[in-house]
């Protein structure tokens, strides 16, 4: 791993009161320097020389450049006249995590957030809210209440906390720091997850959006800077929440890095998610020195750093800014983390800029004014087994600049080189929509996207049998053996398909096999494809009905929070029988005249006041003894009592 960071949880919260300390000693051991060089009433150690970071960054494609800040430091007018001669986006440093904002579960206190946000305001800058969901920092009697209950109170902090502050933040950090730093990257076994699973992260997003629909929604974290076991955990969280639908926007990484050991392929990984469609941010820079005072070599390193993490971001197109994790080293969180280290920012103990501070200013200003323009190929064909070669050109307006290339997005068995040239033998049948980008070395890039089509090559046919249409049962093992022809002896066949029902899969040689989890009709397409790329598809549907309940359960319905003409609910399905039910419809119907709007765990659907749950892919099964939790969002106008009774898959409950 290319960053330890021991005890990083705890150190945080220790780190608070060491802020409240360090940056008041550091103003008073400068009190007199700084009187001496005021003009005006400006102290003249706060106000760095040329351009401004936040306006170079604006003129790379309108990113911010951003800080973060706790409240303690308001008062300070050599931080705050740094931070807005600087900076443009303002993240809270602690002022709205949940020990902060509902210390217990009856109180909250919004004022310490609210003075941030009113701060950033009268400067004309935005707000990154952080954070809402977090293991660290969080009030005792959340870990200590029953799993059941867990989804409930968290529902109802994130929709309190971004009512608070609806309109007013830029973006939230919904979910803070989801995995371990083991071998696995697994998820942290904290009260959410524990409670509610890995699904605790989409029914957090979905909230938020909820409360406040025009806020960007942000998972962020560490260690995910470079391509590796965390990061790779991260994207594939990443693509899950977006195939459920789940409201994710951007991805945070918080990119606290040791003067040297910057990670490798740090824009490359930031890429693979804007290719998701997703935004991407540096969220908490920093760059630390594991022993003081630094050397002039390791200055000039750490410039490097920063440098490097600046055009990292700005080699991204949807890497909309960075945010360095505090103003100055006299308010940085690193030593009160890290016993020894420290001198992580661009700005030292009295708020001068150091070389990592003209470095940045360098990286951006000559992205600024640099433009890379790529000469499109045009649309391109290809056939399945001849070799392609094709060299892309591209113009800087900088004289003496070289280019590096890479694309996204080549047909399967080509390649591109450094130097411009795609070739390699195509191996597959496809239209692919290529991207390739140039970058020069002040990191100014263009891109230029073509078509690239290639054929499937000897003209083989592949014919798949259709099987007809297909039934099983919830619970019952399936299994069905799809065959083919090509029309070209001795290929061998690859069977894949799309739209199987859930539980079941289909291997390379064309058996689908499995057991269904969940009551549905789904359209399936097998698809067979020979060693020349050659393809051939059937489609057909697959009823699964609904299988074993288990003859009895319970359901408890909960209001969890209600505003004018809103309301959140939670409903606990108990599996009171003997076998599992596995793929459940929960029907209902509202006394009053509510409407269900959102199920944070599956879907529904609603007939004049009868409302249907139903599960998702992850929660179908519920075991003999157990139960699982649900909840939803509704609207109503006059009436929100609570439902009475409650059916699972046809059967009514207790």
């Amino acid at each position: 791993m290319w960053q330890s960071r021991p005890a990083r949880d705890t150190a945080r919260t220790a780190g608070r009161a060491r802020r409240l300390f360090a940056a008041g000693a550091a103003v008073t051991a400068t009190t007199a320097a700084i009187a001496t060089m005021a003009t005006g009433g400006i102290a003249q150690a706060a106000l760095a020389p040329g351009t401004p970071l936040k306006t170079l960054a604006a003129a790379n494609g309108n990113r911010y450049f951003g800080s973060d800040m706790t409240g303690d430091l308001l008062n300070n007018t050599t931080v705050t006249q740094l931070q807005a001669q600087q900076f443009n986006m303002l993240t809270p440093g602690n002022e709205m995590k949940w020990d902060t904002t509902q210390p217990s579960q009856t109180t909250f206190n919004f004022t310490p957030g609210q003075n941030i946000v009113n701060y950033a305001v009268a400067h004309n800058e935005r707000v990154r809210c952080h954070n809402l969901v977090w293991h660290s920092q969080l009030p005792s009697w959340v870990s200590s209440l029953p799993s059941n209950q867990v989804q409930g109170a968290m529902e109802n902090h994130i929709t309190n906390e971004v009512n608070a502050y609806k309109g007013e933040c830029y973006a939230w950090d919904v979910v803070n720091e989801p995995f371990n730093d083991d071998a696995n990257a697994t998820p942290r076994a904290d009260a959410f997850f524990n409670a509610m699973g890995i699904g605790y992260i989409a029914d957090a997003l979905k909230t938020a959006h909820a409360a406040d629909p025009a806020a960007k929604l942000y998972i962020n974290d560490y260690n995910i800077e470079g391509m590796n076991a965390k990061s790779n955990a991260m994207f594939s969280l990443a693509q899950s929440l977006l195939q459920q639908g789940a409201p994710l926007n951007g991805i945070g990484f918080e990119s606290h890095f040791i003067e040297g050991q910057n990670p490798s392929g740090m824009q490359a990984n930031m890429q693979r998610f804007a290719n998701l469609g997703l935004d991407v941010a540096v969220t908490e820079l920093d760059d630390r020195f594991t022993s003081l005072p630094p050397s002039n070599a390791g200055l000039q390193q750490q410039a490097t750093d920063f440098s490097n993490a600046v055009k990292a971001c700005l080699g991204v197109t949807r890497c909309v800014g960075v945010t360095q994790w505090a103003i100055g080293d006299a308010d940085s969180w690193v030593p009160g983390a890290f016993s020894g280290q420290g001198a992580a920012t661009m700005f030292d103990q009295s708020y001068n800029p150091k070389p990592a501070f003209t470095a940045v200013q360098t990286a951006l200003g000559a992205t600024a004014g640099n433009t890379v323009t790529v000469t499109n190929p045009g649309a391109r064909t290809g056939t399945v087994g001849t070799p392609v070669s094709l060299q892309l050109s591209a113009t800087d307006s900088a004289a003496g600049q070289t280019l590096t290339w890479t694309a996204t997005g080549l047909p399967a068995g080509l390649a591109i080189s450094s130097s411009g040239l795609i070739s390699g033998t195509p191996t597959a049948n496809s239209t692919s929509n290529v991207t390739v980008t140039a970058t020069d070395g002040t990191g100014a890039s263009g891109t230029a996207s073509f078509t690239f089509t290639i054929n499937g090559g000897t003209g083989n046919t592949v014919t798949v049998t259709n099987p007809g249409a297909r039934t099983g049962t919830v619970g019952t093992a399936a299994s069905l053996q799809v065959s083919a022809t090509d029309s070209a002896a001795g290929q061998t066949l690859t069977f894949s398909a799309t739209g199987l029902p859930a539980g079941l899969t289909i291997s390379s040689s064309g058996l689908i096999s499995g057991t269904p989890t969940a009551a549905a009709t789904s359209n399936v397409t097998v698809t067979a494809r020979d060693g020349t790329g050659a393809t051939g598809s059937a489609s057909f549907t697959w009823t699964i009905s609904g299988g074993n309940t288990g003859g009895t359960c319970h359901v408890t319905y909960t209001r969890n929070s209600e505003w004018p003409g809103n309301f959140t609910a939670q409903v606990v399905i108990a599996n009171t029988g003997t076998s599992a039910i596995n793929g459940w419809s929960l029907t209902f119907t509202f006394p009053g005249d509510q409407k269900v709007t959102n199920n944070f765990n599956g879907g529904f659907s609603m007939s004049g006041e009868n409302a249907t749950l139903t599960n998702a892919s992850y929660n179908g099964t519920i075991p003999a003894g157990s139960s699982i939790t649900d909840g939803f969002q509704g609207t109503f106008t006059s009436n929100d009592a609570s439902p009475t009774s409650f059916s699972v898959n046809g059967t009514a409950c207790s």
